[in-house]
């Protein structure tokens, strides 16, 4: 099977939506999930990111949110349930965190919250 495509949470909504839902602390990000709304299909499984002005100024929100979308385009579609969409928030401390130790807090917390795939016979 191949790996599902990512995508985007269009609007506010959505990203309220899933900070309602079941959420992992993680040094340099959190990860809220939350299931699709009814009636929508999923070609693509849905992924947010935000940066709140804490972490620093734009500079640094916007490095912090381009390592966090690297990190998931390479974790999610492999690692995740398509019928979820998911929001990452990301956290000082994923500045000067290593990449693949990035990439492991993401699988960890996928698998703390019960989100990776079902296994299909």
């Amino acid at each position: 099977m191949p790996p599902a495509r990512l995508g985007r949470l269009p609007n506010r909504s959505d990203f309220l939506r899933v900070q309602a839902g079941r959420r992992c602390a993680m040094p340099g990000f959190v990860l809220q999930v939350a299931p699709l709304p009814p009636g929508l299909a999923f070609p693509a499984i849905r992924v947010g990111f935000t940066v709140s002005r804490k972490v620093g100024n734009a500079v640094v929100r916007n490095r912090v949110r381009r390592r966090l979308r690297e990190v998931a385009r390479l974790v999610i579609p492999h690692g995740a349930r398509a019928d979820q969409d998911y929001v990452l928030v990301g956290r000082q401390g994923a500045i000067g965190r290593d990449f693949t130790v990035l990439q492991a807090e993401l699988r960890e917390a996928l698998r703390r919250l019960k989100s990776l795939p079902i296994a299909t016979p």
